[in-house]
């Protein structure tokens, strides 16, 4: 046993770094990222970066271009901003999150602000919040609320799920489903 922990100990102490990219092996990279994951341009071009900063670049090359590759996978169709910000927006808002939340994460993938824009103008408020507060047994779905201080934590719930005040109030305040149906 100790053999083995000390053998794999000497190989991971003697093992090569990585060589350093070029044009292909960056291609590469952005092929096998798009192929496994749904990603926007700006955050194809973050991936490369970091993988430059890793690796290096292969000296002798012209200087590297992230952009360039990113722009030939929307080109190709590998990546669209905007299938993108449109699954999204429909995965969070099944999971009851509102606008202002799926604003902020489609903000932290590079997406233009006009395709948030977009794909937020389709969002049921009132619907996203009623599935959150479902979920989270708040407001008509959980126990009955009678101290402020835990209407204030369900409706800070609502919040930080991106739900504006007056839906949230609306949603914590309801006595019941059909008084939010109505």
């Amino acid at each position: 046993m100790a053999e083995n922990r000390q053998t794999k100990a000497r190989k991971e102490r003697t093992r090569k770094p990585p060589p350093p990219l070029d044009p292909v092996m960056l291609d590469a990279i952005a092929v096998r990222y798009v192929e496994r994951f749904q990603t926007t341009r700006a955050r194809l071009v973050r991936l490369l970066r970091q993988k430059l900063r890793q690796r290096g670049w292969e000296e002798g090359l012209p200087a590297a271009d992230p952009e360039a590759v990113a722009e030939r996978m929307v080109q190709l169709g590998y990546v669209n901003d905007q299938a993108f910000a449109e699954a999204r927006t429909r995965g969070l808002v099944r999971r009851g999150m509102g606008a202002g939340r799926v604003k902020q994460a489609l903000a932290a993938y590079g997406v233009d602000s006009e395709l948030v824009a977009a794909a937020v103008s389709d969002v049921d408020a009132l619907g996203a919040a009623v599935d959150f507060a479902h979920r989270k047994r708040l407001g008509p779905f959980g126990p009955p609320v009678t101290e402020p201080k835990a209407r204030m934590k369900q409706l800070g719930a609502m919040a930080r799920a991106g739900h504006g005040y007056e839906v949230a109030k609306r949603v914590v305040d309801a006595r019941s489903e059909e008084e939010l149906e109505d």
